[in-house]
């Protein structure tokens, strides 16, 4: 099918979406309507703000639909209807589509999920493939079906996951599964697109992660620290609570114990929670297997910097957490 003339519906809502309604727009697809969330109150401002995707829409003339609610939206359900997309392409849109959606476009409907499924099926799988440890995830293109991400796979593509935060891991995924999206085009219009049926058997399920999640313990272990520290970063942030106040970590490496022993000579005799050293690298604390190396804080009633950043204004006299 040539691309003018094929008819796509997105629906997305966060900025993990946009990439992929930005390839179909530059690659010149037909696009009737985008289809987001409501606008809400968002930052610190409580400002009602358009989603990403919205803005996007919007900047670009794009027809925007922002129904409450899918199932009980009629004017929602004639405007799709009347569209009669050949497909609609999903992308963290935040609710779950009602089953007279997936039956109106001629291709069916295709989700670009931040995993490699059947892996991480749900709402956080980049936080908890993080908090895992795993080395290696990934992004899949699939069709929808009734259930939470198990219709059949069309394509995927893995990455590096080490090192990386959520928000960084977020926007690579969110890069790469624009451009599987696009590739697989061609495919998804004509009826040829693979579909490989997930095996549920080996399907973990990745929940929302909370708030409270957030909270650093220093007697795990610093590769433990670690890895929480880059999951809840941006958010929902992690944090160490001291006398009442939250300090929030936004960068941590973690020192292995051999490491630790050479370099902190305190480390042997330490507490958990103890600080070993305070530096321009960051702010070494015991672990309950080795050490951490906070690199990047955010004091109460401050912005988040480098511990470096901080240290030019500022002395660090705290002992231990």
């Amino acid at each position: 099918m040539n691309k003018a003339k094929a008819e796509i519906v997105f629906m997305g809502s966060s900025d993990f979406a946009v990439p992929a309604l930005e390839a179909l727009y530059e690659a010149g697809y037909g696009i009737p309507y985008v289809v987001t969330t409501p606008d809400r109150a968002r930052g610190r401002g409580g400002k009602i703000l358009p989603t990403p995707v919205g803005l996007f829409a919007e900047k670009n003339g794009l027809k925007l639909l922002k129904p409450e609610s899918l199932k009980d939206d009629e004017g929602f359900k004639r405007a799709l209807t009347e569209a009669e997309p050949d497909l609609i392409a999903v992308a963290a849109y935040g609710k779950i589509l009602p089953e007279y959606l997936l039956r109106i476009p001629r291709f069916g409907c295709v989700n670009i999920h931040a995993s490699l499924l059947p892996e991480y099926r749900g709402a956080a799988p980049v936080q908890r493939a993080i908090l895992d440890g795993k080395s290696e995830t990934g992004v899949t293109l699939m069709y929808m079906s009734k259930g939470l991400d198990t219709g059949d796979v069309i394509a995927a593509v893995n990455t590096n996951a080490s090192g990386k935060n959520a928000g960084e891991l977020t926007a690579e995924l969110a890069r790469l599964g624009a451009a599987l999206l696009l590739k697989e085009m061609p495919a998804l219009l004509d009826g040829t697109a693979p579909r490989l049926p997930q095996d549920g058997a080996k399907a973990t399920y990745a929940e929302k992660v909370e708030k409270a999640e957030g909270v650093l313990r220093f007697d795990f272990a610093a590769e433990e620290i670690e890895r929480r520290v880059r999951a809840m970063t941006p958010a929902p942030g992690a944090y160490i609570e001291k006398g009442g106040d939250r300090i929030g970590v936004t960068a941590a490496a973690a020192i292995g114990r051999k490491t630790a022993e050479r370099v902190f000579e305190a480390y042997e005799k330490a507490a958990c929670g103890t600080v070993l050293d305070v530096s321009n690298q960051g702010i070494a604390v015991r672990a309950g297997e080795g050490a951490v190396l906070i690199e990047a804080i955010k004091m109460p009633g401050r912005k988040a910097m480098a511990v470096a950043e901080y240290l030019k204004g500022n002395d660090f006299d705290i002992k231990s957490f």
